[in-house]
């Protein structure tokens, strides 16, 4: 009998490139866990498999509503939970910070507790982030897992809470749960609130005629270590089937570094439109910004011997190339 697992948060750039690594790499049984209003785009190319449940099928709920995981739980019978739902956009969280706070840390309570209390033992990997390291001293570079958490938002602060869940359920509650702190991944399917994608957005718009040659901008003096979207799943796909060690944390991460304003040459010099001017906008600066996410991944790549394949180049050619063809299907004209 083939293995099952659960995603939440299927329909997240994350999750469903996830479900993807997991349809074409093994026979699992796949569950999504998604609210009835999210926005599905990132699984049509799976619709077919979803409409006929052939190894994919989504539960509808919220991580804010207990009984929901609980029916998620009992329908997916899951071996293995990856725990990507999030309100995952830092920029976002500085507007609304107590949605924030309840969809990560009581969220993640929410499906913990529901587990612990279930006759289920799966294996869990519960996703925080990089951002719990926050504002870190150019002596603490690069980061290692033992580095002290300065959270620069509510996004962080919500992700240290998760962080922490993991680790405590796993001592208190005899659980297999790691946790993971992934430094910047992107690539197809990136919501267009985060820097590279709305840089590939506008740029494609662009290209497209719908805006002027103009891209708005927050801070680009920010140092990111990136990784493509596709390395990061199957990290986490060896996480979870990799002799895991309950209650151990682990940064993943890239090995290309270079700062948002070196990201956004590379989009531009990928651009067929010239002439393009750069525009700081005030309100994509955060008030505070963790701006030296540069990691030491050390203690999962000796553990999983997991390396990133894909380089910084193909990333942002997919991750522009992912805005083109949605432009020119969709007509999309909002800045964002």
């Amino acid at each position: 009998m083939s293995n099952k697992c659960l995603i939440t948060g299927i329909a997240g750039m994350v999750g469903s490139h996830l479900a993807d690594y997991l349809l074409e790499n093994t026979d699992w049984e796949i569950y999504g866990f998604c609210r009835w209003n999210d926005d599905l785009n990132n699984l049509k190319h799976v619709f077919s498999r979803i409409n006929k449940k052939d190894r994919l099928s989504l539960i509808y709920g919220d991580l804010n509503d207990y009984p929901s995981l609980t029916k998620a739980l009992n329908t997916s019978e899951p071996d293995y939970v990856f725990h990507l739902a999030a309100q995952s956009y830092p920029q976002t969280s500085f507007a609304a910070p107590i949605e924030t706070l309840h969809t990560n840390i009581i969220g993640t309570a929410n499906l913990l507790e529901n587990i612990h209390l279930s006759r289920f033992n799966p294996v869990v990997h519960v996703c925080a982030s990089s951002e719990v390291f926050g504002r870190v001293s150019k002596e603490n570079i690069p980061i290692k897992e033992d580095c002290g958490f300065h959270p620069a938002s509510p996004y962080a602060i919500s992700k240290v809470g998760t962080d922490l869940l993991g680790r405590y359920y796993a001592e208190a509650c005899n659980m297999t749960v790691m946790t993971t702190r992934m430094f910047t991944h992107t690539g197809p399917r990136r919501g267009d609130v985060f820097a590279e994608s709305t840089f590939a957005k506008q740029i494609a718009m662009i290209e497209a005629g719908l805006i002027e040659p103009v891209i708005r901008v927050g801070n680009l003096d920010s140092l990111r270590t990136w990784s493509d979207v596709r390395d990061a799943v199957r990290a986490y796909y060896l996480l979870v089937t990799h002799n895991p060690i309950p209650g151990e944390y682990y940064n993943i991460g890239g090995t290309f570094t270079c700062s948002i304003r070196e990201m956004l040459d590379n989009l531009l010099m990928l651009s067929k439109a010239k002439h393009i001017n750069v525009q700081i906008d005030p309100e994509r600066l955060r008030p505070i910004d963790a701006d030296l996410q540069v990691p030491d991944t050390t203690k999962f790549t000796d553990h999983t011997g997991w390396k990133p394949e894909i380089e910084f180049s193909k990333t942002m050619k997919d991750l522009l190339e992912y805005w083109r063809k949605r432009i020119s299907e969709e007509k999309i004209c909002l800045t964002r």
